[in-house]
């Protein structure tokens, strides 16, 4: 007989548990759905800074290149100004502006040197 009403017992709270774990149950799935959705924003971030990196990598090798071209235009600019060329020659051969001529020669340039 204690068996029986032990079963009884159990059995009734059996189904008040049910509803606990539901809610347990239903909450679990929201925060599931909630780091689903937290996730997707992220790789979403993520791959919109990946883009931006990708850009400002191939802006660096636009810069890069740039660089070296005007590296080599210094070098001319240079090279010309030692040859004894006056500034606005050196503007024209250079496609420079003349200030950008005295800009480039002004560390290569002392007084007894200078040219216009």
């Amino acid at each position: 007989m204690g068996l029986l009403a032990a079963s009884l017992l159990l059995f009734v709270l059996s189904f008040f548990m049910k509803s606990r774990f539901k809610t347990i149950e239903q909450q679990l799935e929201e925060i599931s759905l909630q780091f689903l959705q937290d996730n997707y924003q992220m790789k979403k971030k993520l791959k919109v800074l990946e883009e931006e990196l990708l850009m400002d990598d191939s802006y660096a090798e636009e810069a890069n290149s740039l660089q070296k071209v005007n590296e080599i235009i210094r070098n001319q600019v240079i090279s010309l100004y030692f040859q004894g060329k006056s500034i606005d020659q050196i503007a024209k051969q250079s496609s420079l502006s003349p200030s950008q001529v005295k800009q480039i020669l002004k560390p290569n340039q002392s007084n007894e040197y200078r040219k216009t």
